[in-house]
C-alpha cells in the first residue's frame, strides 16, 4: 500500500513536470522564433556599432534586473512583523465572566487558546503534523526549495487550485501577519514576505521552538487555536494525554478545519486522519502495525464541557450588554466581569424545566415532534431560531435587588440562540390579571366586593361579538374579587377590567414594567396582549417587595485585568405602588398558592412556614402555560410553549405544566436556606370580618366557614351587614370548603 502511494505520488510529480515542461518549451520555442526573425531582419543591417549598443543595453538591463531583484528581496520586509512575536500571540487577552460565587462562567475571545509546552507532548504528536504538513521540516532552512519548485510547476498547470508549498515555518510566519488572508488573493509580495520571515525565524530559533509555536497557534476550527484548546474541545483531555489516533486527527484539521471538522464531516475527517497515519508509517515515524491499529480506531470524539454551557443564554445576554458598552474591546482587553448568576440554582432550574418539557411531550394530545426525535434530523431541518419541539423559558431573580440568579432562554442553545426569556413576546393569559386587580384595588374596588360570574358580550368595532369564557366553560355565579383571582375566573376579570377602564390598567402595567404594546380591548384583562417574560418578572417584583419595582440586573461590576473598577451597576429600584395596595395584592396572590390554581407549590412540599405567592396563566387553546411564583427573597417566572403557537396538549394549564418548575426550584432553595420573614402588613389598612357570599360585614348567623378576615384601604370597607344569613335560615347558610373552590390549572 505504502509503495503504491509512493509510486502514485511520483507519477503525479512526473505528470506535473511533463505538462509544465511542455508549456515552458512552447513558450521558449515561440520566443526563439521571434528573436530569430528579428535578428534576420535587423541584425545584419545594424552594423558593428549598432550591435555593440544592443549588447551594452542587454547587459545594463540584466544588471538593473538583478539589482532590482536584490533590492526587492532585501527591502520586502520593511513592514514585516518582528520575529520576536513568535511567542506574542497571547497579547489579546480574553474577557472573563464570573458567576456570583466567583467561579468562571465563560470567556469572550476571538481565539480560544491555551499554551502547551513542547516537551509535555508525546513524540508522535509533533511527528503527525510534520508528516502531513512538512515532511522535510527537520532538513530545510525555512523554505523547502524542492517543494516550492514543484508547487510552482503545479501553479502553471492548475492555477490557484494547485497545492501550496508553505513549510511549517512559513505557516508560522504567515500567522504573524495581522489580518486573515484569502488564499486566492495572496500576492507574490506577501509570499516573499513570508519566506523572508521564515528564513529569519530559522536563524533565530531552534526547530523545536518553531514547532512548539506552530502547535500553539494553528487554527483547529470552531474558534479553537492551539493544540491544547483543540484537545479539550474534541477529546475532553489535555494534549499530553492524546493517543496516536487522536493526534493524527488533530494533525488532519489545520489544512481545512471546516472541510475536515469531525463533528460535521466525520467521514472526511476519518479519511484525512488515516492519510496522516499512512504518511507517518511511510516516513518511518511509526511502524505499520501501529498505523493499522490506529486506523481501525473510531474517531472517539468527546466534546469537552464548555463553561458557558451551564448558562449559555445568560452568558450571551451578558455579552450583548458588554458589546453595547465596550464594543469589540471585550475580545482582547482582558476585562473581568462579575455577574449575579447562582450556578447551583441555575443547574437546578435547568434540570427542572427540561424534566417538565419531557413530561409535556408524554401527555395525551401532544402532536409536535419531540426533542429526542429531532436529534436524528439533518441539520438543515433545524435551521433558524424557531424550533418545532416544545420550548421553555425560566427566570429566577431576587425581587429586592433585581439580581438575576438563573435564566433559561430555550431548550437547546446549540439549536437556537434565540432567548425566549428576554426576547420572545407571548400572550400571558391570566398572569395579566395581576395588573387588572391591582388597578381595581387602587381605584376603590375592595377584595371583598361581589362580582357576578355570568355571561357577558361585547360588540367589537368590526361588529363581531366578543363573549369571554371561563376555563371549563362554566359560570359560577356571585363571588368576591379575591376568590375570582385565586380561582382565575376569566369573566369576572373582564367585568372588573371594563369597570376600572382599559387605559387605567394599561398605565399600571406600564408603570410596573411592561414595555410591549397593550391594546385597549375587552380581552386585555385576560392577557391578550403579548409580553416578554423578563418584563413580567420585573413587574411582579413589585408585589414581592410591596411596591418597589426592581430592574433586572445581571452584571454587578466590570474590572480591568489589573483590578480597577470600570463599571458598577448598582441596584435600580423605584416605588410604583403604594405599600397598602401592593400588600393587598400580595395577600390575594398568596391565596392563589395556598388554595387556588397555584396550589402545586404547597402540594409539592413547600412548607407553610415559607411565605409564597404567585399567579398561573394559560392562553386560548392552551398554547402558552405560565407561572410566576415568589417569596420575599426569590421570584420565579416560567413559560412553556412553542415557537410557532399550537396547543401543548389536551389538559395543558399554567398550574399543571409551568408551576411544577417553580415548585422544584423553590423546594430546593428552601431545603438549603431558612424561610424568610413573612410580609408585614403596613399601617393604614383596615380589617373586618366579612361574609364570602355577600362581601358584607358578617353577623353571628353567618356560617363560620363562610366568614373570613378581609383588609381594606380606608373608605372601601363595607358598612352594611350580611342579609343573606339570619335567624330565619340559621344552619342553612352556604358551606365553603377551600379545597372544593380550587380550579387546579389556570
Amino acid at each position: 500500500m505504502f509503495e503504491s502511494s509512493r509510486r502514485s505520488r511520483r507519477g503525479r510529480d512526473r505528470g506535473l513536470l511533463k505538462r509544465a515542461a511542455e508549456r515552458v518549451s512552447g513558450f521558449l520555442s515561440g520566443a526563439a522564433e521571434w528573436f530569430r526573425r528579428l535578428r534576420n531582419a535587423s541584425w545584419e543591417r545594424m552594423g558593428p556599432r549598432g550591435r555593440r549598443r544592443v549588447g551594452v543595453a542587454v547587459l545594463t538591463a540584466a544588471g538593473l534586473g538583478a539589482g532590482l531583484a536584490w533590492g526587492t528581496w532585501t527591502n520586502v520586509c520593511s513592514d514585516c512583523p518582528s520575529i520576536a512575536q513568535i511567542y506574542a500571540f497571547e497579547a489579546k487577552e480574553a474577557t472573563r465572566v464570573y458567576a456570583r460565587d466567583g467561579t468562571l462562567l465563560a470567556d469572550f475571545a476571538t481565539e480560544r487558546r491555551t499554551v502547551v509546552r513542547y516537551d509535555s507532548l508525546p513524540a508522535f504528536v509533533p511527528q503527525a503534523f510534520v508528516a502531513i504538513e512538512d515532511r522535510r521540516f527537520w532538513d530545510h532552512g525555512g523554505v523547502d526549495l524542492m517543494r516550492t519548485f514543484r508547487a510552482g510547476l503545479a501553479f502553471l498547470v492548475q492555477g490557484y487550485d494547485a497545492p501550496g508549498a508553505s513549510t511549517i515555518t512559513q505557516q508560522l510566519a504567515g500567522n504573524m501577519f495581522s489580518g486573515a488572508v484569502n488564499r486566492r488573493v495572496i500576492t507574490i509580495r506577501r509570499k516573499l514576505k513570508e519566506m523572508r520571515v521564515a528564513l529569519d525565524l530559522e536563524q533565530a530559533y531552534t526547530k523545536e521552538e518553531i514547532l512548539a509555536a506552530y502547535l500553539n497557534q494553528i487554527n483547529f476550527g470552531s474558534g479553537h487555536y492551539g493544540i491544547q484548546s483543540a484537545s479539550h474541545y474534541y477529546f475532553n483531555k489535555t494534549a499530553g494525554q492524546l493517543n496516536l489516533a487522536e493526534a493524527a486527527l488533530l494533525a488532519a484539521l489545520p489544512r481545512a478545519p471546516a472541510t475536515y471538522h469531525p463533528y460535521r464531516n466525520p467521514e472526511r475527517a476519518l479519511q484525512r486522519r488515516n492519510l496522516v497515519l499512512e504518511l507517518m508509517a511511510d516516513q518511518g515515524k511509526i511502524n505499520r502495525r501501529q498505523a493499522e491499529a490506529a486506523k481501525a480506531a473510531p474517531l472517539g470524539l468527546q466534546r469537552g464541557e464548555s463553561r458557558a454551557s451551564r448558562a449559555p443564554y445568560f452568558v450571551e445576554w451578558v455579552r450583548r450588554r458588554l458589546m453595547e458598552r465596550y464594543g469589540q474591546e471585550i475580545y482582547e482587553a482582558g476585562y473581568r466581569v462579575h455577574t449575579t448568576l447562582d450556578p447551583e440554582l441555575q443547574a437546578v432550574a435547568d434540570s427542572a424545566i427540561h424534566a417538565r418539557l419531557r413530561w409535556v411531550e408524554e401527555q395525551g394530545g401532544y402532536r409536535a415532534p419531540t426533542y429526542a426525535e429531532t436529534r436524528s434530523w439533518p441539520e438543515e431541518r433545524l435551521e433558524g431560531d424557531r424550533m418545532p419541539y416544545v420550548q421553555g423559558a425560566f427566570i429566577a431573580m431576587d425581587p429586592r435587588t433585581g439580581d438575576v440568579r438563573a435564566l433559561i432562554g430555550g431548550r437547546d442553545y446549540e439549536d437556537s440562540e434565540f432567548n425566549r426569556a428576554t426576547q420572545a413576546r407571548r400572550q400571558p393569559g391570566s398572569v395579566f390579571k395581576g395588573f387588572v386587580y391591582t388597578s381595581a384595588l387602587a381605584n376603590g374596588i375592595p377584595a371583598s366586593e361581589i362580582i357576578y360570574d355570568t355571561s357577558v358580550e361585547f360588540v367589537m368595532s368590526d361588529s363581531t361579538i366578543y363573549a369571554p369564557k371561563n376555563f371549563g366553560g362554566e359560570f359560577h355565579g356571585p363571588m368576591t374579587v379575591r376568590e375570582a383571582l385565586y380561582r382565575s375566573i376569566n369573566v369576572v376579570a373582564v367585568k372588573v377590567g371594563e369597570r376600572v377602564g382599559y387605559e387605567t390598567i394599561a398605565q399600571y402595567a406600564r408603570r410596573m414594567g411592561l414595555e410591549t404594546p397593550i391594546p385597549r380591548v375587552p380581552s386585555m384583562p385576560i392577557g391578550s396582549a403579548s409580553v416578554i417574560p423578563i418584563q413580567i418578572a420585573e413587574a411582579y417584583s413589585t408585589f414581592a417587595t410591596l411596591g418597589l419595582k426592581a430592574e433586572p440586573r445581571l452584571i454587578e461590576r466590570v474590572e480591568t485585568k489589573g483590578g480597577r473598577v470600570l463599571y458598577e451597576s448598582g441596584i435600580q429600584r423605584e416605588r410604583v405602588l403604594e405599600e397598602p395596595v401592593a400588600w393587598l395584592m400580595n395577600s390575594m396572590l398568596q391565596d392563589v398558592v395556598n388554595r387556588g390554581t397555584g396550589y402545586v407549590l404547597r402540594s409539592s412540599g413547600l412548607p407553610r412556614t415559607v411565605p409564597a405567592a404567585g399567579k398561573t396563566g394559560t392562553t386560548n387553546e392552551a398554547t402558552n402555560a405560565w407561572f410566576v411564583g415568589f417569596t420575599p427573597e426569590l421570584l420565579t417566572t416560567t413559560w412553556i410553549g412553542f415557537d410557532e403557537p399550537q396547543r401543548l396538549h389536551v389538559n395543558a394549564t399554567g398550574g399543571r405544566d409551568a408551576a411544577p418548575v417553580a415548585a422544584a426550584v423553590l423546594n430546593w432553595y428552601y431545603g438549603r436556606n431558612p424561610p424568610p420573614a413573612d410580609w408585614q402588613r403596613p399601617a393604614g389598612l383596615d380589617s373586618a370580618r366579612v361574609d364570602r357570599g355577600t362581601g358584607l360585614l358578617s353577623t353571628r348567623w353567618c356560617p363560620s366557614d363562610a366568614v373570613y378576615t378581609e383588609y381594606f384601604l380606608p373608605g372601601t370597607e363595607p358598612v352594611e351587614s350580611c342579609s343573606l344569613h339570619g335567624p330565619w335560615n340559621e344552619g342553612e347558610g352556604r358551606s365553603f370548603d377551600p379545597d372544593t373552590l380550587m380550579d387546579d390549572g389556570r
